[in-house]
């Protein structure tokens, strides 16, 4: 596998090119998105697996410049620097409890994980990136969403767009303003299992 002058990234074996292809870039162009093509994001994410068909995960989006700006000041200032320019902000959630029974649903982050990628592979089918963020304030997020602690975790933002020059960025984000790459397989995945030194037979 080689790399591109573009992206950096070599896959350890032959692998489709959408996995290296998508990155979260800082420097996004302000051009807006159509209505189409956002509800193309929403309609791919809608296609995700979740357990017992939930569909836990929720999206709230802002396009308009109040919206957006409610959005941002939500974002930790480091991340409203660049997100600002993105044309399509959003916010991914979780409902805590299944919908039938009321039980604590577990595996809901991980669908709502799986939904905001497909988001995001979509995204790149379309020319566009989605850069997803941690850095927001929880508290001020359940306000401006206005939904409820308890039934909903707030897993994620998200800033949407083209992407444009990066020369906005502040100096030490334009140096990083690249591809970056990964852990090799031989630290992330392991056929059976390792025992520890302080393991314990369950059994005896």
């Amino acid at each position: 596998m080689t790399a591109s002058d573009e992206n950096p990234r070599v896959p350890e074996v032959a692998i489709d090119e959408m996995f290296t292809d998508r990155w979260s870039p800082r420097g996004f162009d302000d051009q807006p998105l159509s209505d189409e093509q956002i509800r193309q994001l929403f309609e791919a994410a809608r296609w995700a697996p979740s357990c017992f068909n939930e569909q836990p995960w929720r999206f709230f989006y802002a396009v308009s410049e109040a919206d957006r700006k409610a959005y941002l000041s939500a974002l930790v200032p480091r991340n409203q620097l660049w997100a600002k320019r993105a044309p399509l902000l959003l916010f991914v959630l979780a409902r805590r409890a299944f919908g039938q029974s009321g039980r604590e649903n577990r595996h809901a982050p991980f669908d709502a994980g799986a939904a905001w990628l497909c988001l995001a592979f979509q995204a790149r089918k379309m020319g566009l990136y989605a850069h997803a963020m941690a850095g927001f304030n929880q508290r001020r997020a359940y306000a401006v969403l206005g939904v409820s602690e308890t039934e909903f975790h707030i897993m994620a933002a998200v800033a949407v767009g083209h992407k444009g020059s990066a020369d906005h960025l502040p100096e030490e984000m334009q140096a990083i303003e690249q591809p970056n790459t990964r852990r090799p397989l031989s630290d992330l995945v392991f056929e059976g299992s390792v025992p520890g030194e302080d393991e314990v037979d369950v059994l005896s």
